[in-house]
C-alpha cells in the first residue's frame, strides 16, 4: 500500500514539472509523450538514493533532479524536521503553522525534481549550535529511530548527507543529520537494534546500504579533500526534460517562498563532489558495485527485457501500442511479487509499472465531491468520471468508495467517451479527521507524537480514496485516486483541493494571549461557528486553578454553516500566575466534548492546507506597568507584536509606506521597526532618517533584529551613530543573562527587571546580535550560549537628540506572542523610553 501510493504520484508528478505552479499542486493530469518516456526508461533502473539533511531547502536539489531525472534512480529526500524553528517571510504563520507551510514548500519542490520526501519526527526548536544540545533535546535514540525506520522501508543502495558530521556545517541541526545518518548507516542492518520494527503489520527487514557519501558543498567543505569519491556534474542538460538538472533545481528552490530562496537557474557545467564516507567505497561512479538492472530480482530477466523493449519501441504519438508489452510485463511482475518480500524492487516497479500503462492509455479516472469539506455524519455527493483515451480494450468493473463501499459496474470504456455516475454518500459518524497527522496530539518534548508507526516518516497521508477496479486488456489492474473537490474561478480557472473531514463546530478563541497587568476583570470572546449541519448544545470555558470565568455556561443553537460569538468574563488571581483555558462544547444528543478549531492556511505555491488547532488561549497574570499610549508599528517579515501589544492597552497603528514617507509621526509615543523590516521592506531603508528625526525631536524607535547577509552592497547604517549586525546569536533558550546597567532606566522604569524575567523564555535568547557599536551606545544585556564569550551587543540603547533609539536582537517576535511576563515587561521599558 506504501509502495503504490507514492509511486502513485508519478504521472501528476511528471506533468506538474513543465506547468507553471498557481493555485495548486494537486491538480490532476495525464503524462505526456517526453514525460512518459522518461517513465518507461525508469522502470529498467533498480537503484536508490536516500539524501539526509536537516530542515527543508537544505537539499541539493540539482543532485536530487540529477539523481531521479537524469539517473532514474528512486530518490528521496529524508528531512529531519518540518522547519517549525525558522522565520517565516510571506506571513504570519511560526511554530507548527509554519512547519505545514514548509513541509508543502518542499513536496512542490519535489514536483521538480522527481523525488520522494520523507520526515522524522523531530522538532525544529531554533538555531542550535551544538550537536550534543540538538540530541539531547529531541533525544537521541528516538530520532535514531525514525532515521532506521526509513532507511529499512525505502531501502536506498546509497546514502548522502548534506552536512559533514564534524561540525563543519554549523548548525548543530545540520551536524546531527550527518551523524544520525552514518549510525543509522549501520543500524539499520542490525536485526538487534530497533527490532520492534521488524514485527507487526509493517513487519520491515534489515537494510544494508551499499555506502554512505558527503555531498561536498562549497559552503560547507573546508579542509582537505579526501581524495576519495566520485563527481556528477548537475549542469547535465536533458532533452526530455528540456533543462538542466541545474535548471531544473532552481524552479524547486523558489518553492521554498517562507524563507525567501527564489532562484535564477544556471546553464552549463557544474561538477559536485560525493566524498566516500561509510560502506564500500565507489571508485569512478556512486553506484559502483550495485546491479541496477534487472538481474538484482530473481526470476527478473525476461520483465527487465520486456520493458527495455517498450521503451525502446515507445512512440510519443502513439503511446499505447506499447501497452500489451506492459501488460505482459505487468503480468510476470504481478506473479513475481507472490515470491517476492514485499519490501523488495518487485512491489515499487509493479506500482510504477501499472502507472506507465494508466498513462499510455491516457486514461483519466477521478472522484470529485460536492463540497471541500464535510463532516461526520453529513451526506456527501459524489462523481465518478472515467475516460479511455485509446484503443486499448478497458473495462470499468466497479469503484470501492469510502463512505460508500464497492460499486459494481461492467462498463467498457469506450476510446475517447465520458463516462460518470453520481454517488449518494455519508460520512460515517465516527470518521476520524483528515488534519495533519503530525499535529493530531500534544507534542512530547521537540517530537511529534505519532500514535501510528506506519505514519512515521512521511511527509503527509490522504486516507481518503477511492479505488478503481479495471480489466485492461486481459489484466485485472485497480487504481487509487484520492477524493478531490473541483472548482472553477474565473481568474484562475479549473481549481481543485483534497476534500476533508472536519468536525461539525470549529471553536476559536479570540486571542492566543490574554495578558493581565492588573486584578481587573476582561471579556474573552469565543466564536463558534457550525462547519456542516445546524448545531446545539452547551459552550463552557476550562480555566486553570485560581482564576474564575462567567457564566458558567451558554447554550447555542446554530444555523448550516453559521458564526456566533460568546463572551464571559474572566477574573485572574491577585498574585502572577499563567494557566490555558480552553473552550469545550459539548452537541445536543452526544458526550463527546469538541474543542479544536478549523484553521485554513492558504498560498498560491502550495495547496491549500486545513489544521484543527486547539480552542485554547494562554493566561498571563503579571505585575505590568506601562507609559505611553500610542505606538506606530512598522511590520516586517511579519510578526503578532501587534496584537500583543494591544493586549496591555496600547494602540497600535500599522504604518505603510506611505506613512513613512510623508505622515505626522509625532504623535506616537514610540515607533517599533518589526523584524527584518529594513531587509523586507525598502521605504523602510528609505526613509530611516524620517525615522531618525523622529527621535531627533523627541520619539523613541525600537528596531528589532535584521539579517546582515540580506542587505545588497553591505549593511547601511541604520540607527543615528554605527553599529554593525552579526550573526551573533544566543540560542539556548535558558542561557543566562546579565544586567551590565541593573539601575539603567531602561531596565528600572516603569518595571524592575531582574534576572527572573528571563525564564521561560521560548526558544531562544536572540539572533543577530550587534558585534560592534559607537561609544555613545549602552550595552544594557549580556548572555552566552555555553562555552562562549558573552554577547553583549543584543540590547543597544542611546539618546538621539531629544529622543530614544534603541536596537534589539533579543527575540521579542516570539516571546510576547507566547506571553512571556519578563520578556512583556522589558518591552514595554524599551517602549516607554521616551517618558522615563
Amino acid at each position: 500500500m506504501y509502495a503504490k501510493r507514492t509511486t502513485a504520484l508519478l504521472c501528476i508528478v511528471l506533468t506538474i514539472l513543465l506547468v507553471t505552479p498557481g493555485h495548486s499542486v494537486v491538480t490532476p493530469s495525464n503524462p505526456n509523450g517526453a514525460e512518459l518516456a522518461l517513465a518507461l526508461q525508469k522502470l529498467s533502473v533498480l537503484g536508490s538514493v536516500l539524501y539526509v539533511a536537516a530542515h527543508p531547502d537544505d537539499e541539493n536539489t540539482a543532485l536530487l533532479g540529477y539523481l531521479a531525472r537524469g539517473r532514474l534512480a528512486r530518490t528521496a529526500y529524508l528531512s529531519l524536521t518540518r522547519g517549525d524553528g525558522g522565520q517565516n517571510l510571506i506571513g504570519t504563520e511560526l511554530g507548527p503553522l509554519l512547519g505545514l507551510i514548509r513541509t508543502q514548500e518542499l513536496l512542490a519542490a519535489r514536483h521538480f525534481d522527481g523525488a520522494e520526501q520523507f520526515f522524522t519526527r523531530a522538532i525544529d526548536f531554533g538555531y542550535s549550535k551544538s550537536v550534543d544540545e540538538t540530541l539531547a533535546t529531541w533525544g537521541k535514540q528516538e530520532v535514531l529511530g525514525d532515521v532506521v525506520r526509513i532507511i529499512r522501508r525505502f531501502r536506498p543502495d546509497v546514502i548522502i548527507t548534506r552536512f559533514p558530521a564534524d561540525g563543519r556545517g554549523g548548525h548543530g541541526h545540520h551536524t546531527a543529520s550527518a551523524v544520525l545518518a552514518m549510525e543509522a548507516f549501520e543500524a539499520a542492518a542490525d536485526a538487534e537494534k530497533f527490532p520492534e520494527q521488524l514485527q507487526g503489520p509493517e513487519a520491515l527487514q534489515p537494510w544494508q546500504a551499499t555506502r554512505l557519501m558527503w555531498d561536498r558543498s562549497r559552503f560547507f567543505a573546508g579542509g582537505a579533500d579526501s581524495g576519495s569519491g566520485v563527481e556528477v556534474d548537475l549542469g547535465t542538460y536533458s532533452p526530455l526534460l528540456g533543462l538542466s538538472f541545474t535548471e531544473l533545481a532552481a524552479l524547486g528552490r523558489s518553492m521554498h517562498k517562507s524563507q525567501g530562496f527564489g532562484s535564477a537557474g544556471s546553464r552549463g557545467s557544474r561538477v559536485s563532489r560525493l566524498e566516500h564516507r561509510l560502506g564500500i567505497e565507489a571508485q569512478t561512479d556512486l553506484f559502483d558495485g550495485v546491479d541496477t538492472t534487472w538481474s538484482r530480482v530473481t526470476g527478473g530477466a525476461e520483465v527487465g527485457d520486456i520493458l527495455r523493449r517498450a521503451a525502446e519501441s515507445f512512440d510519443a504519438s502513439q503511446p499505447a501500442k506499447i501497452v500489451p508489452q506492459l501488460l505482459r510485463a505487468e503480468e510476470l511482475l504481478a506473479a513475481l511479487s507472490q515470491a517476492q518480500s514485499p519490501a523488495d524492487w518487485v512491489g515499487p516497479k509493479l506500482a510504477e509499472l501499472r502507472e506507465a500503462i494508466r498513462g499510455a492509455c491516457g486514461l483519466w479516472l477521478e472522484v470529485t465531491t460536492d463540497r471541500e469539506s464535510g463532516t461526520p455524519g453529513a451526506g456527501l455527493k459524489l462523481e465518478l468520471a472515467a475516460i479511455n483515451r485509446s484503443e486499448v480494450p478497458v473495462r470499468l468493473v466497479g469503484v470501492s468508495l469510502p463512505f460508500h463501499g464497492d460499486v459494481d459496474l461492467g462498463e467498457e470504456l469506450e476510446a475517447n467517451q465520458n463516462w460518470s455516475l453520481e454517488v449518494d454518500s455519508v460520512v460515517p459518524v465516527d470518521q476520524q479527521s483528515t488534519a495533519p497527522y503530525w499535529l493530531r496530539q500534544p507534542t512530547d518534548g521537540a517530537l511529534f507524537r505519532v500514535s501510528e508507526p506506519n505514519l512515521i516518516g512521511l511527509a503527509e497521508w490522504l486516507p481518503l480514496q477511492a479505488r478503481f477496479d479495471l480489466r485492461i486488456g486481459d489484466r485485472d489492474l485497480s487504481y487509487e485516486v484520492p477524493l478531490l473537490y473541483r472548482s472553477s474561478d474565473r481568474v484562475e480557472g479549473e481549481m481543485y483541493r483534497t476534500f476533508e473531514v472536519v468536525p461539525p463546530i470549529s471553536l476559536s478563541v479570540e486571542e492566543a494571549v490574554y495578558v493581565f497587568g492588573d486584578g481587573a476583570e476582561r471579556s474573552i470572546g469565543v466564536n463558534l461557528r457550525s462547519t456542516g449541519s445546524p448545531a446545539r448544545g452547551d459552550l463552557r470555558l476550562r480555566l486553570p486553578a485560581g482564576w474564575s470565568g462567567v457564566p458558567a455556561s451558554v447554550s447555542f443553537d446554530l444555523n448550516a454553516g453559521t458564526e456566533s460569538r460568546f463572551s464571559f468574563s474572566i477574573r485572574p488571581p491577585k498574585d502572577s500566575s499563567t494557566g490555558t483555558l480552553t473552550a469545550e462544547a459539548t452537541l445536543e444528543g452526544s458526550r463527546a466534548t469538541l474543542s479544536s478549531g478549523v484553521r485554513a492556511i492558504s498560498y498560491r505555491h502550495i495547496p491549500p492546507q486545513t489544521l484543527l488547532p486547539p480552542a485554547e488561549a494562554r493566561l498571563v497574570r503579571m505585575q505590568l506597568e506601562r507609559l505611553g499610549e500610542r505606538i506606530g508599528y512598522v511590520m516586517g517579515a511579519g510578526d503578532e507584536i501587534p496584537g500583543a501589544l494591544r493586549q496591555v492597552g496600547y494602540q497600535v497603528t500599522l504604518l505603510t509606506d506611505n506613512d513613512l514617507a510623508a505622515a505626522d509621526l509625532t504623535p506616537f509615543d514610540a515607533i517599533i521597526i518589526g523584524i527584518r523590516a529594513y531587509n523586507s521592506r525598502p521605504a523602510v531603508l528609505q526613509h530611516n532618517a524620517r525615522l531618525l528625526e523622529y527621535v531627533k525631536k523627541g520619539g523613541t524607535v525600537v528596531a528589532q533584529y535584521n539579517t546582515a547577509s540580506r542587505f545588497g552592497g553591505g549593511p547601511p547604517e541604520l540607527g543615528p551613530y554605527p553599529f554593525h549586525v552579526s550573526r551573533d546569536r544566543v540560542s539556548v533558550e535558558d542561557a543566562e543573562v546579565t544586567l551590565l546597567l541593573p539601575e539603567h532606566p531602561l531596565l528600572t522604569t516603569p518595571n524592575q527587571i531582574t534576572e527572573a524575567d528571563f525564564s521561560g523564555w521560548v526558544q531562544e535568547r536572540g539572533l543577530y546580535f550587534p558585534d560592534t557599536w559607537d561609544e555613545r551606545y549602552d550595552a544594557l544585556l549580556a548572555s552566552h550560549d555555553p562555552g562562549e564569550p558573552d554577547r553583549s551587543g543584543g540590547l543597544l540603547y542611546t539618546t538621539y537628540g531629544k529622543g530614544v533609539y534603541i536596537y534589539t536582537g533579543y527575540s521579542f517576535f516570539r516571546e510576547l506572542p507566547a506571553g512571556v511576563p519578563g520578556a512583556y515587561r522589558l518591552f514595554v521599558n524599551l517602549i516607554s523610553a521616551r517618558q522615563q
